[in-house]
């Protein structure tokens, strides 16, 4: 082996081994993962607190992972990852009370939150600038693909099992992850020298910083996450935590900017290139994971569909981002990524607003290629946006710049939940007043109705007075339905309105040379 290839493998994360494999290991426990989400998503928790622990614990580890990284070790720190959250995850599924099941929630969210930063640093230091467009690619199956079967498998659970075995099923997953992880994975020396160094003085611990993470973060997630339930700031209690976390927030930054070791490197946010693919991967966030969050609550509440045919409904959108994968990567490669972005977000925007032309004769095929338009665009997204993050970065940034483009995109999907949820309760209510107004007992149309379904009803054999009062009823139910329908337009319309808006930012990216472990080769 030559002196080059000698240093490069000394700079891998592969450590000579199929690189890869690696890509395909490292994603095994983020589909899982994915998967926890999906079958939630459906609506069998048994608390709202359940999903809210998950969300909370999970934004507190993130940003500060990369620190974690570089403490530890990414090996080991990814392990002990894998083994936390396979262990919460069997803790969960064996849960026999509310109190327990939230419990391990916690410490499954403190497994979770580890695992995307350090498998997108893993990558990063496994793979050259020049492959890694397609490393990205395969780990971005699990991020992106297995949401959209996540409904469909957690619906599929759901309906034939009970909810123990959302969690179960990540098991033997976690189980294979970690033999395989075990074998493959080799720190790089750069790594472990620069590890070495930097604690022959001791650990130090930004324990300020680190509080100060845990409150901004952990508030704004349950402020996000019960806000329409508590009526906003209307309550004390969101506004108590909106509070904290912004006080938070607005002491974090100079403490960090003023560390020479902080806990969250925010100076990566202040870069051109670095902030500007947060932005964006904030918007692409909260659009994704808002439209799936919501189209299997649409096709649940509005038309019916039980939680397996709302997945159902969804899957050929992720089959054909499974193809497009490979395009998108190669053509990473070759284009700017800021035109692939560009491109992305029109694609995104038309898809969202062909959403509102949804009409209460919209059937299975309707709903199935909407979702197909949508993940046409979402290829060229997540790629271009996760390599353009790394281009120019050092590598002992990568850890770090892994963790804050992974908490852009679950804090823009918190963010996209939280106002997609509040938008649709607050626009039906609106929707409702306004179409009651035109079903007064004076108006023409609404005598015709009522009279066409007492007629209706009497023809089924009820009594005049009872054919009367079911017509009253469904002609409110059907108010009701057309209200709620009206405000999932209203949603779609916004998101289309975020991606549109998004397209101008991608003009600010440049295409660097993408940097991380690119520089340890």
């Amino acid at each position: 082996m030559s002196a080059a290839a000698e240093a490069a493998g000394s700079c891998s994360a592969a450590g000579g081994r199929n690189p890869w494999l690696i890509a395909g290991v490292v994603s095994i426990a983020n589909i899982s993962l994915r998967h926890i989400a999906g079958g939630l998503a459906a609506g069998q928790d048994e608390s709202t607190w359940v999903l809210t622990s998950y969300l909370v614990a999970n934004a507190v580890v993130l940003p500060i992972s990369g620190w974690l990284q570089g403490v530890v070790g990414r090996k080991r720190f990814y392990m002990i990852c894998v083994a936390l959250f396979s262990l919460a995850s069997l803790m969960c599924g064996l849960s026999t009370s509310l109190e327990m099941l939230i419990f391990f929630r916690v410490l499954q969210g403190l497994g979770g939150g580890g695992l995307a930063p350090s498998e997108q640093s893993i990558l990063a230091d496994s793979f050259p600038p020049e492959k890694r467009a397609q490393a990205f690619g395969i780990y971005a199956i699990a991020v992106i693909v297995a949401p959209t079967f996540g409904p469909t498998v957690g619906g599929w659970i759901t309906d034939s099992f009970s909810w123990h075995w959302i969690f179960l099923i990540n098991v033997p997953m976690g189980i294979a992850s970690l033999f395989l992880v075990q074998w493959l994975l080799v720190e790089p020396e750069v790594l472990k020298r620069e590890r070495r160094e930097a604690l022959a003085g001791g650990v130090k611990v930004d324990w300020i910083g680190l509080l100060l993470v845990a409150l901004w973060l952990g508030c704004l997630e349950v402020m996000l996450d019960k806000g329409q339930r508590e009526d906003w700031f209307d309550s004390a209690f969101i506004t108590a935590f909106a509070g904290i976390s912004f006080v938070s927030l607005a002491l974090l930054v100079p403490w960090e900017l003023s560390r020479r070791d902080p806990i969250v490197d925010i100076r990566l946010v202040l870069r051109r290139q670095f902030g500007t693919t947060c932005l964006v991967m904030l918007a692409v966030g909260a659009i994704l994971y808002s439209s799936t969050q919501i189209l299997p609550q649409l096709l649940q509440e509005q038309y019916g569909y039980t939680a397996t045919w709302a997945g159902l409904a969804l899957m050929p959108g992720g089959l054909v981002m499974f193809v497009l994968m490979p395009i998108s990567s190669r053509l990473t490669n070759l284009v700017s990524p800021k035109y692939l972005i560009m491109g992305g977000l029109t694609v995104v925007a038309l898809a969202m607003w062909h959403f509102t032309t949804l009409s209460p004769e919209a059937d299975f095929t309707y709903f199935a290629w909407s979702r197909v338009f949508q993940m046409i665009g979402l290829p060229f997204l997540f790629l271009p946006i996760t390599t353009a993050s790394y281009a120019d970065l050092p590598p002992d940034k990568t850890g770090q710049a892994a963790a804050l483009i992974n908490v852009a995109r679950n804090l823009g999907g918190s963010i996209g939940v939280s106002l997609s949820t509040t938008l649709l309760a607050q626009n039906a209510q609106l929707h409702q007043t306004h179409l009651a107004g035109h079903a007064s007992p004076s108006a023409l149309t609404y005598q015709l109705g009522l009279d066409q379904a007492t007629g209706h009803f009497l023809a089924q054999g009820a009594a005049e007075a009872t054919a009367r009062q079911q017509a009253f009823d469904w002609i409110g139910q059907l108010v009701e339905d057309q209200a709620s329908l009206l405000s999932y337009i209203d949603v779609f319309q916004a998101l289309a309105i975020v991606a549109l808006l998004m397209i101008p930012a991608a003009l600010l990216l440049r295409r660097g040379r993408s940097g991380g472990a690119a520089a340890h080769g």
